[in-house]
């Protein structure tokens, strides 16, 4: 029988560490090993119970959570879950703790309409379990990020969409990165809750060549151009008056996600076909295998992120599975294999002469 997770619970709260703890101890694959209320005491804990995952809160007093994560990866790489709050400076510094070397975070209850304590709870759990499965290692020794590739051949290809989940926020913005600006229009659906998407299409935006935003209803997909899912509603690709549109369907869940990658993939695949391209990213769970099948069967070349390079292997090991991938790459080879495919695709004439927008 596998041993419990050992649990290290980090909060200046004495009501959310004990809330923490009682919560995680519920389930008896998990163990809380401590708790502590600094970064100081954690440090020093750290050392002694020698834990399996942190969970991190970013407030705290004389070194905040991030600051705290920032100083420990490079010296001490450990799995960490962030458990953040809409009051701590908002969405943008949780995502400053993902490109810190964060697997995850998970927010604290918040209004009417957030989560409920044990709703925070079910997904505290389950991502303390992911996050035992990571590999965090590489933050020892990090490699400098590529340089944007030159830009390809005119390629037929009219939108590439893109599709991740745990460890997605880094890796997609590794992939856009090491692009050119001139490519056709691309959409992504990055599993992240309402509020946060709005600042990584920003981050994106600040970091990559091509112009990033949140995706708002009749939005085109325009070359140049990544729209990111927001968080909380369903996307589709539509082709509208000769040209691809994204549509916002509301926030029904499925694959347990909103928005999901699946309900991208197959919009893309019945309004682009094979003049499309998909790209499948690290991922817990299902979520796109089978979009990313019907792009295949529409005509399009699909790439799935390979098991060494991701954070979690689930997502692309079922698209792998299903037959949805066309090919497996590794992260750092992504962005050159996506330029190939583009290559590959040949443009395409209507009846009137002209290129399809």
């Amino acid at each position: 029988m596998r041993r419990p997770i050992r649990v290290l619970v980090v909060d200046d709260s004495p009501v959310v560490r004990a809330l923490l703890r009682e919560g995680l101890g519920a389930d008896p694959a998990i163990q809380v090993v401590g708790v502590a209320q600094d970064a100081y005491e954690a440090r020093d804990l750290i050392v002694r119970l020698s834990p399996d995952v942190l969970t991190l809160d970013l407030e705290m007093p004389r070194m905040d959570g991030l600051d705290f994560l920032r100083r420990l990866m490079p010296q001490y790489p450990l799995p960490v879950v962030m458990v953040t709050s809409a009051a701590d400076r908002g969405p943008q510094v949780a995502l400053d703790a993902l490109a810190a070397g964060a697997v995850d975070f998970v927010a604290k209850p918040s209004g009417a309409r957030g989560m409920s304590a044990q709703e925070m709870l079910v997904e505290l759990r389950t991502k303390v379990k992911i996050a035992s499965t990571v590999d965090v290692s590489h933050w020892k020794h990090r490699r400098a990020e590529p340089a944007p590739a030159a830009a390809g051949a005119a390629t037929g290809v009219q939108v590439i969409a893109i599709g991740a989940s745990t460890g997605g926020t880094e890796a997609i913005r590794a992939v856009l990165k090491g692009l050119p600006a001139q490519l056709p229009g691309i959409v992504i659906v990055q599993h992240m809750p309402a509020g946060f998407t709005r600042t990584f299409a920003e981050q994106l935006n600040a970091c990559t060549p091509l112009r990033c935003a949140e995706a708002q209803d009749g939005d085109p997909v325009r070359p140049g151009t990544a729209l990111v899912a927001p968080g909380g509603r369903q996307i589709e690709v539509v082709a509208e008056g000769g040209q691809l549109l994204v549509r916002l369907r509301g926030e029904e869940r499925h694959n347990n996600h909103c928005p999901s990658v699946d309900v991208m993939m197959r919009s893309v695949a019945a309004a682009a076909g094979g003049r499309s391209l998909g790209v499948l990213l690290t991922g817990m769970g299902s979520d796109g295998a089978l979009g990313m099948l019907a792009m295949r069967q529409a005509g399009a070349i699909t790439l799935a992120q390979d098991e060494q390079s991701c954070v979690v292997f689930g997502m692309p090991r079922e698209a792998w599975a299903c037959g949805g991938a066309t090919a497996m790459k590794p992260l750092d080879g992504m962005a050159a294999a996506m330029l190939d495919a583009l290559a590959s695709v040949r443009p395409r004439s209507d009846l009137s002469g002209r290129v399809p927008r």
